[in-house]
Formats: C-alpha cells, sequence, structure tokens
C-alpha cells in the first residue's frame, strides 16, 4: 500500500514536471544580444600586390574591449563594442538552429618586430619605396615611423616615410555563421523547485559559416580599402551555461573557440593588393536573451 501511495506521488510530480511551459523546447524561437573577449593564436601573414609579395612570420594580435559601456544598448552605437547577435529555432527539445554575427576585433599588436619574408619593388615615386629590398627572416619594427593602432583616417596619403604596416579588423572581424546547438535541463542537480521560475541548461553547439571583415589597412603608405568584404570561412565549437528566469529571459555564458581562414582580404584601394591569413580564436561571452513560442 506504501508502495502504491509512493509510486503514485512520483508519477504526479512527473506529470507536473512535464506540464510546465519550460519543460519543452520545440517550437520555441530565441534571440540573444551580448558583448565578448576574444584572444588569438599568432598568425602569418602574406601581402601580396602588382610590385611586392612578402609574409609577415607569426603577427601577434590581440582584441579591441570596451568594457561595460552603454554602447551595447544604445541602438546608434550597438555595432561599436565587441557584440554577438544570435537568433534561434528549437526543431526538437534538445536541439536549436540558429544564425548569427560574432562582431569580434582583431589589432595587429603595433608593439612588436617580426621577421618579415618576401620582397617590395615599388615604383620610386611612392613614399613606401624606402621598404624597397629583398627580406630573408628580416626584423621589421612595426612601430616605427608613427605606425600606431587605429591606423590613419581615411584619404590620409603620406608624402614622408610611411609606416610599414597597421592592420587590424576593427569594424570588425565579423563571424557570420549558422550553428547547431543542444540544450540540457540540469535544473535537478541544483534542487530547484520550480524550471518555470528559474532553469538551468548546459548547450554545446558547433557552427561553420563566412568571414566579413572591414578591414582597415595602411600598407607601405598606400590609401586603405576601407570597405566590407567577403574575405574566408571559419568553424567554431561551444559550450555553455543557460539560465532562464520567469519562462522567457534568460543570461548566457559561453566559451567558444574556432579556426579562420582568410584567404581574400582587401587592403588598398587596389584590387591587386591583397592579404591572407588564418588563425585560431578563443571567446567568452556574457549574453542576455528571450525565448518564447509564437
Amino acid at each position: 500500500m506504501a508502495i502504491s501511495i509512493t509510486s503514485s506521488i512520483f508519477a504526479q510530480e512527473e506529470i507536473k514536471v512535464q506540464d510546465k511551459y519550460t519543460a519543452h523546447n520545440k517550437g520555441k524561437f530565441f534571440v540573444m544580444w551580448g558583448g565578448n573577449r576574444e584572444t588569438y593564436t599568432d598568425s602569418d601573414v602574406n601581402f601580396r600586390g602588382k610590385d611586392y609579395n612578402f609574409t609577415i612570420d607569426n603577427m601577434t594580435a590581440h582584441d579591441k574591449p570596451k568594457g561595460w559601456h552603454l554602447d551595447y544598448v544604445n541602438p546608434v552605437k550597438m555595432t561599436i563594442p565587441q557584440t554577438n547577435l544570435r537568433l534561434g529555432y528549437f526543431i526538437n527539445d534538445h536541439y536549436s538552429v540558429a544564425v548569427g554575427v560574432d562582431h569580434m576585433k582583431y589589432v595587429m599588436t603595433q608593439n612588436q618586430t617580426a621577421n618579415v619574408t618576401g620582397y617590395i619593388n615599388l615604383p620610386t615615386d611612392q613614399a613606401g619605396s624606402f621598404y624597397n629590398g629583398d627580406y630573408n627572416n628580416t626584423p621589421v619594427d612595426m612601430s616605427q615611423h608613427g605606425a600606431q593602432e587605429g591606423g590613419m583616417d581615411t584619404g590620409t596619403t603620406l608624402e614622408s616615410t610611411p609606416p610599414f604596416l597597421m592592420y587590424e579588423h576593427t569594424d570588425g572581424l565579423n563571424y557570420v555563421h549558422t550553428e547547431v546547438s543542444r540544450f540540457d535541463d540540469i535544473s535537478k542537480w541544483f534542487r530547484l523547485p520550480n524550471i518555470d521560475k528559474v532553469q538551468i541548461n548546459l548547450t554545446e553547439g558547433i557552427g561553420a559559416g563566412l568571414l566579413y571583415p572591414k578591414t582597415n589597412t595602411t600598407l607601405l603608405g598606400k590609401e586603405r580599402h576601407d570597405d566590407f568584404h567577403v574575405s574566408g570561412y571559419g568553424l567554431s565549437a561551444k559550450a555553455g551555461l543557460n539560465i532562464t528566469f520567469f519562462k522567457h529571459f534568460y543570461i548566457q555564458g559561453e566559451l567558444k573557440g574556432g579556426y579562420i581562414n582568410m584567404q581574400d582580404i582587401r587592403t588598398t584601394l587596389s584590387a591587386d593588393d591583397k592579404a591572407s591569413q588564418d588563425f585560431f580564436f578563443f571567446q567568452k561571452i556574457i549574453a542576455v536573451g528571450g525565448i518564447f513560442r509564437v
């Protein structure tokens, strides 16, 4: 008799859990917005054009954080910081498909000396011809002749000796991708009494997409291209923790890593001038979002 009563109680509790709005995800839409910090591996970057072809060995780079700032929620300025946007749909209770943009920023560390291999043979009437010659693992100071992170303003030309290189993807290193993710409710691990009030989920996922950067490059004194351009592809994987409040609102933290390969980076106004590089990245993401069923 006691066993029968106990079984009945557990059955009722199971039914109650299954009746919760958050117990099922199939058919729900979600939107997420947040910020990130990144780190990058060193990268061999090749620069080529009509009169030059050289590679910078093991270029170091970093992100460009904004910190805690109102720009993240200012509609006019919210694309300035490093941000993450994601729109998705649950195809069943555990799996979702999403499209998103990781707006990262990649800045070549200007205060570095890197080895350069290749050649430069610019016409002598160009200021950058100062660097003409053959390079064979030749150390070059990237901070010489006034080089600075942020580069020069559009339209700026230099009559004197120009910086060798200023190079960054700061508007930005845009990873436009599709992502498939799994969600698992782990609220019972924390003995949460009502998942419609607070629910905790583990999430993991993989993604792939295109790189659509706006690259700010001042190369050998040439005027920069300064426009968005599809430059390559990326692959990524992530793991995170999702905490949902009152059925529809959540905060999510993620660790995300991936590989970026860009073989068609525009650098100057001349279509002959290109750069290419590949590297690994690691992101830390904090975001807020909403989940709902239409």
